[in-house]
């Protein structure tokens, strides 16, 4: 098929994290207090508007913040994604749970054999990537099944919750057990995000947090009835949720060979190299030549050897495309979305972020698939490696927008994507200073980009996935690290165009975002689509 004739190329920037505030709630708004010229220029010289990016109209629970995964997922799709932990809620609303197959099979597993499940993921209410009560909801399902012995390996959250929240999360999760559960399942460890849940490849932050899920060499020890206080002293010591070390809390439930696991978490990206690796000792996952060949290299961990043999694991959602664990709730196929439909236009793509954010231009954007479609090219730049983003709030923002430009200048792409990251990852450390840093760093590579699309007259769209930056201290005064629930910006550079929708966008949102780029590429919207266009006719 001949390429389909645009009318004028776009260049689409998704900046990670950055909401518009409340103008009467400016107090720790990195973004307003942050000098940002070129952001400034856009929105006071081109067309603009502000779209939702969270609750119903991203497909969540109503009032729910937005995230990353989601807010890409609506961007590149084109539609309203309803999100798993919605799918998941109307199980559990509808008593059709404990219906699920893949959770029976589990517990069924674990019963034929040795009689041990251990449930992995983060506990907390903040929504993005788990939620307690789905945690509660498989602890009654595994005592109605008669499962011997149920662990729980507590992942500390800290991001997208209070920092110091865990206590309360460990609190209601042991009050569950003991008092509407009549005691059945047991707290086995305790590991913050940071060590259980990474995702950029940082390999000995997941073997500390296996040091004590599985070997048993636990950075701490505690019992059920000392967990609180040790967490406590923990925080004392300058150590939050997400940077708990390895704790172990009962030596029987550290994980063994033959044991059956279940990973809870709904969200794909941070759960994925923690599950690789306990699967690394199972049966045909990492030969070469299988059908669902999970990867062809083992994680380079030193202590691989000791990690269990022969276990049985499943997953809440699909976490990788090719991992080879029967999944709960699948995610909805999704046809024609937006890199897709412009390949089958037969156009010329490029996807660009850095690391910490490649799997949102690619995985996601596309639709939660690791398809990398025809004509499609992409890019990743290295994330920093340091401890925090706030010791390098700029991450590689710079290499970025120099390598976006690059392609703009080659004039070779139909379409091109990028994200940038240090609103968002930055603005989790809770570090106002470095946050503002951040911000200026991210406009001044998108000034870059500007520069570079105004000179060959291709169409830039600057938008964002969710807020964060923008409110950097809670109402208690205190660091905030979670996402909002706030508007985001979307401007278009040029005079071509106008927007049918007023500078606070109305019911305007992220799905609309793929119309609205496909009408200036001059392409049809597929019918799978059902964003609006919010040009002016």
């Amino acid at each position: 098929m001949a390429p389909t004739a645009v009318k004028q190329k776009v260049c689409l920037i998704v900046i990670d994290g950055w909401g518009i505030s409340d103008p009467n709630k400016l107090e720790g708004d990195a973004i307003h207090h942050a000098k940002t010229p070129v952001m400034d220029k856009l929105k006071k010289s081109y067309p603009y508007t502000e779209i939702q990016a969270h609750g119903t109209s991203v497909g969540l629970v109503k009032g729910l913040m937005g995230n990353s995964e989601v807010g890409h997922l609506n961007i590149g799709a084109g539609r309203v994604v309803w999100q798993d932990m919605v799918k998941i809620n109307v199980s559990i609303e509808e008593g059709k749970f404990k219906d699920t197959k893949v959770i029976n099979d589990a517990f069924d597993h674990a019963k034929a054999g040795n009689g041990r499940i251990h449930l992995c993921g983060l506990v907390s209410d903040g929504g993005v990537h788990s939620h307690q009560e789905h945690l509660h909801e498989i602890l009654k399902f595994a005592k109605a099944k008669g499962v011997k012995e149920t662990y729980i390996h507590f992942f500390g959250d800290g991001r997208d919750t209070n920092p110091k929240s865990s206590v309360t999360y460990i609190r209601r999760l042991l009050d569950f057990i003991k008092k509407e559960n009549d005691g059945f399942g047991q707290l086995a460890s305790v590991t913050g995000r940071y060590y259980a849940m990474d995702r950029d490849k940082r390999w000995e932050r997941v073997e500390r947090a296996l040091n004590g899920m599985v070997l048993g060499k636990p950075e701490r020890e505690a019992t059920p009835e000392t967990i609180v206080k040790v967490i406590q002293e923990c925080y004392d010591n300058g150590e939050n949720d997400e940077f708990l070390k390895p704790i172990l809390v009962n030596k029987e439930g550290t994980i063994r060979d033959n044991d059956t696991m279940f990973f809870f978490n709904f969200r794909a990206d941070r759960i994925r190299q923690i599950v690789q690796c306990l699967a690394s000792n199972s049966p045909n996952v990492f030969e070469k030549g299988q059908e669902k060949n999970m990867c062809t290299e083992k994680p380079p961990l030193p202590q691989m050897g000791d990690l269990p043999k022969n276990l049985y694991i499943s997953t809440m959602t699909q976490y990788k495309g090719d991992f080879p664990f029967p999944v709960a709730f699948p995610r909805q196929s999704m046809d024609n979305v937006l890199a897709q439909w412009v390949s089958r236009k037969g156009l010329i793509q490029y996807h660009c972020a850095e690391t910490e954010k490649y799997a949102h231009v690619t995985f996601f954007f596309n639709g939660g698939t690791e398809n990398q479609f025809e004509k499609e090219e992409r890019e990743m730049i290295p994330s920093p490696k340091v401890a925090t983003y706030d010791l390098k709030p700029e991450m590689s923002a710079k290499a970025v927008g120099d390598a976006v430009a690059k392609a703009v200048e080659s004039g070779k792409y139909d379409f091109m994507m990028c994200n940038f990251a240090p609103p968002d990852m930055v603005g989790h450390t809770g570090k106002y200073e470095a946050a503002i840093k951040g911000v200026e760093a991210t406009d001044a590579a998108i000034g870059v980009i500007y520069e570079a699309c105004k000179a060959n007259g291709v169409c830039l769209m600057v938008t964002s996935d969710h807020g964060n930056a923008e409110k950097m201290i809670s109402e208690q005064g205190g660091p905030h690290t979670a996402h909002t629930t706030a508007r985001v910006p979307y401007v278009m550079t040029g005079t071509k165009h106008q927007f049918s929708v007023d500078k606070k966008g109305g019911n305007a949102r992220l799905a609309d975002v793929a119309p609205t780029l496909l009408e200036v590429l001059g392409v049809d919207k597929p019918a799978e689509m059902d964003g609006n266009s919010l040009l002016k006719t």
